[in-house]
C-alpha cells in the first residue's frame, strides 16, 4: 500500500500535531533561540512524516537570502545546495508560490530537469516541502527527502503543510524574541554610554573649569584626536589610574 493510500488513522495527524503545538508553546515561554527552534522543528517533522531519510529547513533572511539550517542528514545540505546553485527546485518553488510541493520520483519529474537529474545522481528519489508563512511573510520552508520513490503521498503532504503552518508561528516568534534581545542589549549599551559620557563631562568641568557644553565639546575633540568614540574616550577619562610596580 502506498503512503497516499494509508488511512489518516495510521498517520500522526491530529494527536501528534497537537502535541507538537504544545511543545512549541512551551518553547516560546522559555524564549529558545532561533537555532534551537529550528532543531526542534526538524526533529518533530521527521517524527510526523516517518518515511524521511533527511529533514531540513530553508530559512529566508531579511535580505531574501536562503540558507539551509538544522539539516538532519548530509543529503539535505547536498540537495539544497544544488537548488541554490541551479536556481531551480521544489523548495524554491514552494517559497515563491507559497504552496507545498511534492515529487514522487525525481527520475520522471519534468518540472526542474537539472535539479532532478543532479538529485537522482546524489541518491535522492522523492521529497515533499511546505513553506512556513505567517502574516509577516514567508520565513522559509521545511523539506523532507527520501531515497526511495513514492515515499510520500497526499496525506503526508497535508501533514507537512499543517506542521509548517504551526512551525512558521514558532519561527516568527523566535525571531521576534531574538530581535528584542538585540535591541535590549543595544539600549543597555546606549544607557551605559550616556552615563559614562555624563561622568566624563563632570570630570572635565571640575578639572578644567568648563561649562557643560564646553566640556562636551572638549570630549568630542579628545575623541577625534585619539581616533575613538566619545564613549570610549569618556571611559578612559574616568577610569581609575592603574598602579605600576
Amino acid at each position: 500500500m502506498s503512503s497516499g493510500e494509508i488511512s489518516t488513522g495510521e498517520l500522526p495527524l491530529d494527536g501528534e500535531l497537537a502535541a507538537v503545538a504544545a511543545r512549541m508553546s512551551g518553547l516560546l515561554l522559555s524564549r529558545e533561540t532561533v537555532d534551537s527552534v529550528l532543531d526542534l522543528i526538524v526533529s518533530l517533522a521527521g517524527s510526523a512524516v516517518r518515511a524521511a531519510a533527511g529533514v531540513g529547513v530553508t530559512l529566508v533572511d531579511g535580505a531574501g537570502g536562503l540558507a539551509t539550517t538544522s539539516a538532519s542528514a548530509p543529503l539535505v545540505n547536498a540537495a539544497d545546495t544544488l537548488q541554490y546553485e541551479l536556481r531551480e527546485g521544489p523548495c524554491l518553488a514552494a517559497l515563491s508560490e507559497g504552496s507545498p510541493v511534492r515529487i514522487d520520483d525525481v527520475t520522471t519529474d519534468r518540472r526542474w530537469p537539472r535539479w532532478c537529474a543532479a538529485a537522482a545522481g546524489a541518491g535522492l528519489r522523492s521529497m515533499i516541502t511546505a513553506p512556513m508563512i505567517t502574516a509577516d511573510g514567508c520565513h522559509g520552508a521545511i523539506k523532507i527527502y527520501s531515497t526511495t520513490p513514492g515515499a510520500f503521498g497526499p496525506v503526508d503532504e497535508r501533514t507537512l503543510t499543517t506542521f509548517a503552518e504551526r512551525a512558521a508561528v514558532l519561527v516568527a516568534n523566535a525571531r521576534a524574541y531574538a530581535r528584542a534581545g538585540r535591541y535590549s542589549e543595544r539600549f543597555k549599551e546606549t544607557l551605559r554610554d550616556r552615563d559614562v559620557i555624563t561622568m566624563a563631562k563632570g570630570f572635565l568641568m571640575g578639572r578644567d573649569g568648563l561649562g557643560e557644553d564646553a566640556a562636551f565639546d572638549r570630549l568630542l575633540s579628545l575623541a577625534r584626536a585619539r581616533g575613538r568614540t566619545p564613549a570610549e574616550t569618556a571611559a578612559q577619562l574616568v577610569a581609575p589610574p592603574t598602579r605600576e610596580g
